[in-house]
């Protein structure tokens, strides 16, 4: 068992393969436990949209993300930490990790000014001034009391020249030392305390990837992200710099790739040796009527479906597959229905968070590199979700 030095997070893994990357683990932070790899529902405003907390348990999760950009703009930080923080706000009994809102914040081009000591932005809901800086998205954090903190970062947009991208790694590090720094320096008492996350930027430079992996490594966090990836670059340059970089990372720590992916993604990262994952496809798309299945993805609301009988997915256990034809769902979307929003959201979170937990089993038995080879053959060989858009619907 590994007690990071600043928080009490423990990483006890239970397996590694012979690559030396792919593993399996679990995760205790503040007496809740997940198991790696993990996928992280995304309740970006506190809520996963679609879903309801209890629907997440039922189907197994044990950790979900919320975003403390939004939550900061409304309801904000103060509301939220006089009703018990995000626990006790939701009512959500798992771990809750917190974005800082850095993606958030840099991707509003035109209505932010990035400067070396924080970023100054305009609220999306009013146009009202604000300011984010190291310090302070550690204040709007411990006021929202996740299980784990992200620190501020600049993630830098694809494609940006290597200029860019260096200045972006010198943000973030910089920005990393005042966070580290900043939180020491309020005397926290480390068992009730979030822990921090260090998040590693570059762009596609692989030497600005290893350069800022190494940087941060040195300021002890208690466990490491991979961001600014997955926001346009091609999947070979995605693959490429997690290769450069998980190795970096220390062994005793968890490693989450941000806002990634497709359940293809969340295979192949695993066997490049990532832990945690949050994406918005699973119930964004499902509002938009696209499901996950073991053969691909389809569009539910395609005219070949209108009087089919068959489930979603075949090969799926969950309520909506065991309950529902393509045909009851299709007419669903037709009546732009919110029901049908629930039900395929639901299917898409079950199929995601079931793949984890095969993708953990494999690793468990020694079996990983044979159900990936099955996995992937499958999934690539009935995705019909092209061929559906272009039908009349």
């Amino acid at each position: 068992m590994i007690i990071a030095r600043r928080w009490p997070l423990q990483f006890v893994e239970h397996n590694r393969l012979a690559n030396g990357l792919t593993r399996t683990a679990t995760v205790t932070v503040r007496g809740k436990s997940f198991d790696t790899p993990a996928f992280m529902p995304v309740g970006t405003a506190a809520s996963v949209k679609a879903l309801t907390f209890p629907h997440l348990l039922e189907m197994g999760a044990k950790i979900c993300l919320a975003n403390a950009y939004h939550l900061y703009l409304r309801p904000g930080t103060e509301i939220i930490k006089s009703l018990g923080g995000l626990h006790g706000f939701t009512n959500w009994p798992g771990a809750i990790l917190t974005d800082s809102g850095g993606y958030q914040v840099f991707s509003m081009e035109g209505v932010r000014k990035i400067t070396d000591d924080g970023v100054h932005f305009k609220s999306y809901l009013d146009g009202s001034p604000h300011y984010f800086d190291a310090e302070k998205v550690i204040d709007v954090q411990l006021a929202l009391d996740p299980d784990i903190a992200m620190i501020l970062d600049d993630c830098t947009p694809y494609p940006a020249d290597q200029a860019r991208a260096q200045k972006g790694v010198d943000l973030t590090v910089n920005w990393a030392k005042r966070a580290i720094e900043y939180f020491d320096s309020l005397g926290l008492y480390p068992e009730t305390s979030p822990n921090l996350f260090g998040i590693v930027q570059g762009s596609v430079y692989p030497q600005l990837r290893r350069a800022c992996a190494e940087r941060l490594v040195e300021l002890d966090f208690t466990g490491y992200a991979i961001g600014g990836l997955s926001v346009g670059e091609p999947k070979e340059d995605l693959w490429s710099m997690l290769e450069v970089t998980v190795p970096l990372l220390p062994d005793d720590r968890p490693r989450y790739l941000m806002g990634v992916g497709t359940p293809e993604d969340l295979v192949l990262a695993v066997a490049r040796g990532v832990d945690m994952f949050d994406c918005v496809l699973p119930t964004r798309n499902g509002r938009n009527g696209t499901a996950f299945t073991s053969r691909g993805s389809i569009t539910a609301k395609a005219g070949r479906y209108k009087a089919s009988n068959e489930p979603l997915d075949p090969d799926c256990e969950c309520f909506v597959c065991q309950s529902y034809s393509r045909a009851y769902l299709r007419h669903l979307l037709n009546l732009n229905h919110m029901t049908a929003c629930t039900l395929i959201s639901y299917h898409n979170m079950w199929f995601y968070l079931k793949l984890m937990e095969s993708l953990r089993k494999a690793i468990l038995e020694n079996t990983f590199s044979e159900y990936m080879e099955r996995f992937l053959s499958l999934y690539r060989s009935g995705d019909k979700s092209s061929a559906d858009a272009k039908e009349d619907q």
